[in-house]
């Protein structure tokens, strides 16, 4: 496989989170094109959390780039570039659900868009929970949440009515896990 070089990287937005930049690079055969790339500066993390009752939880929030509600894992951003994704995991897990992990357990590591995005986000499984009290939410946030069973998450997932990347792999990678 023939190199594709990097020839200039232009920043065309810097964003909260996200910096969005156009990219040229130089094709095998010397051609030129422009690529957009986006970088996630912080990373993120997920839980799938199992519920005492032995359901998952799911979180239903609003996803500006799809103008609907989604359901999703429990899921954010870290707080700094330093910042381990297991403190991530475990604070959004009780700022969104009100619940506290007993034990939690990385399952993987992702890129969500490669084509495109530098974002990881580590996939953490919670059990043990312990109910906190209420939601920490963020202002802008408005999060129900919701328990599930894995076969039907499972039959979401296959169907496509769930389509949450993340979330897919969380509970791709927990199905396995308990096979």
């Amino acid at each position: 496989m023939e190199k594709i070089e990097r020839v200039k990287r232009e920043l065309v937005h810097k964003g909260a989170i996200l910096d969005i930049y156009e990219d040229t690079v130089r094709l095998p055969n010397g051609k030129e094109e422009k690529w957009d790339f986006v970088s996630h500066r912080m990373g993120a993390a997920c839980v799938l959390a199992v519920h005492p009752s032995g359901k998952i939880i799911m979180v239903r929030q609003y996803r500006n780039a799809l103008d609907r509600f989604t359901l999703e894992v429990p899921a954010g951003k870290r707080d700094s570039v330093d910042e381990d994704t297991s403190i991530c995991a475990a604070r959004e897990l009780e700022e969104e659900t009100g619940f506290r992990a007993g034990k939690l357990e990385k399952l993987l590591s992702l890129k969500s868009t490669v084509a495109f995005c530098d974002e990881f986000i580590d996939v953490y499984l919670a059990t043990d929970l312990k109910e906190i009290g209420e939601q920490h939410l963020d202002e802008a946030e408005d999060i129900d949440i919701e328990l599930y069973d894995l076969e039907d998450l499972l039959v979401m997932c296959y169907s496509g009515k769930l389509q949450d990347a993340k979330s897919v792999a969380a509970i791709m990678a927990y199905a396995a896990k308990m096979n």
